[in-house]
């Protein structure tokens, strides 16, 4: 049977390291999809782009059993949009998600209190409808851009505190 050339054929045989051949050129971004000169594009909709982000998704599970649901929401929701909140805040400071972040998220939007005002659970059952579903994009980002950004630079105390004050200014509805 054949083997690979990099298999020794003999137990015996002398095993040593072969580097790649030396690039002439340094290396340019030069293909399509390289983001050059004037860096990541930014605006509504285009998404906040930062290291490990995913990871928020495993910090979510921590929350379980402490998110608070009114009729006709969906802890999957709920869940995929705490997550893009957190995945926001944290590119704001350059670094992967931690669970100040989502603790934030859930915050803004009444998650973590059991008596949340009824405004605010009627406006965020519209905002988080459906954003777990790939194609809601749209939504996903016009709930993620509805909190704002001053709110997501607080420390967590800060914005428990501004939530039991008044929670309507760390919300803009138009965004």
């Amino acid at each position: 049977m054949a083997a690979p050339e990099s298999v020794p054929t003999s137990p015996t045989a002398p095993k040593a390291y072969k580097s790649p051949p030396r690039r002439s050129a340094p290396w340019q971004a030069d293909r399509p999809g390289e983001v050059v000169d004037g860096g990541q594009p930014t605006g509504p909709r285009l998404g906040s782009p930062g290291p490990d982000q995913g990871y928020a998704l495993k910090l979510v599970h921590q929350f379980d059993g402490r998110i608070h649901l009114a009729d006709g929401e969906d802890i999957h929701d709920v869940e995929a949009g705490g997550v893009a909140v957190a995945m926001r805040r944290s590119s704001l400071f350059g670094r992967a998600p931690v669970i100040h972040d989502l603790t934030i998220a859930f915050t803004v939007f009444g998650f973590l209190d059991k008596n949340a005002p009824d405004e605010l659970v009627a406006m965020r059952r519209k905002l988080f409808e459906g954003v777990h579903i790939p194609v809601h994009y749209v939504e996903m980002r016009t709930l993620v851009d509805s909190v704002d950004e001053d709110a997501l630079r607080m420390t967590p105390q800060r914005v428990t505190a501004a939530y039991q004050t008044d929670w309507r200014p760390q919300l803009n509805t138009s965004a």
